[in-house]
């Protein structure tokens, strides 16, 4: 089942990606618990509504065209900071240590540590599908991509065990987790605020739940102007889902809602030979297998 979020005479609604490729409400389907945010609503109703939701998508028909349909970020706004992953792929690793050696041995950790690293960015890095990011000048030229699995949480819970973690996943998302890389190196060590700039965590284009879909082994790639970037598959993260969600779950409950995306694979701009920054006019593409394109287009600010 795809689940999106799309506007329709200025105001948002959650809706199914029917057969058909159209776009037809979740509330013209099933009567639920739906009122202002309806897919956190969806999120909170619980499992019986996504049961009645399921068995009725399988007959949704006639809806938006999905063509003319604007779409959103699957949640629009987070409830709160979108957990995010760092060094999850190990050639990914690789090659950032190389580039990192060569700015000083002391910003090169020499091996993969044993457990993730996390850092978080806000709610208003978020845009969705063909939104415009926002090249950071006057503040910096170097915007990185990174296309990342994103996890949405679907079921509460706090202290999760990883042979648990499975059973509290929503479903998967495409994520670009926008960097910018000298602000990112800037502010001793943490990230946050390289990777807290405004839009630069564009998400979509929709969510596809989790019993469609096996996010253990999916293809991820990533293109600029339509010139391939990253090439990987999810099966080569470190820290896999279940260990992620147990990680930031011990001690912290997780909400309906709540994104976490995984960390991204070889093939960035700053790790490349030259370094490689995105430009105002660039198109970027997020590709993974079994979910779709996620594609945005850098813009100067006006």
């Amino acid at each position: 089942m795809r689940i999106c979020t799309f506007e329709q005479r200025g105001e948002a609604y959650a809706g199914i990606v029917a057969a058909d490729d159209t776009i037809v409400r979740t509330e013209d389907l099933v009567a639920g618990a739906i009122e202002e945010d309806e897919m956190l609503d969806l999120l909170l109703s619980g499992e019986r509504f996504w049961t009645e939701l399921r068995s009725a998508a399988r007959d949704a028909r006639g809806g938006v065209p999905l063509r003319s349909a604007r779409l959103l970020a699957p949640i629009p706004r987070p409830p709160r900071n979108v957990f995010c992953v760092g060094w999850n792929y190990s050639e990914h690793f690789e090659e950032g240590k190389q580039a990192r050696e060569q700015a000083g041995p002391q910003l090169a950790p020499q091996e993969i540590p044993q457990f993730p690293s996390f850092f978080s960015k806000n709610p208003a890095t978020v845009v969705g599908p063909d939104a415009p990011v926002f090249f950071p000048a006057p503040h910096s030229e170097q915007l990185d991509w990174e296309a990342e699995l994103a996890v949405v949480i679907g079921k509460p819970g706090r202290d999760i065990a990883e042979a648990d973690a499975m059973s509290h996943v929503f479903g998967y998302t495409c994520a670009n987790d926008g960097s910018v890389r000298d602000v990112q190196r800037r502010h001793g060590g943490q990230w946050f605020k390289g990777k807290n700039f405004d839009t630069h965590l564009p998400m979509g284009p929709w969510i596809v739940t989790a019993d469609e879909l096996d996010a253990s082994d999916l293809a991820i790639r990533s293109r600029v102007n339509g010139v391939g970037k990253q090439d990987s598959r999810t099966k080569f993260m470190v820290f896999k889902i279940p260990r992620l969600i147990a990680e930031i779950s011990a001690g912290c409950e997780l909400w309906p809602g709540d994104l976490i995306i995984t960390g991204t694979p070889a093939g960035v701009g700053f790790a490349r030979t030259p370094p490689e920054f995105l430009r105002v006019g660039d198109v970027v593409e997020v590709e993974i297998e079994g979910i779709g394109v996620l594609r945005n287009t850098i813009k100067g600010r006006i």
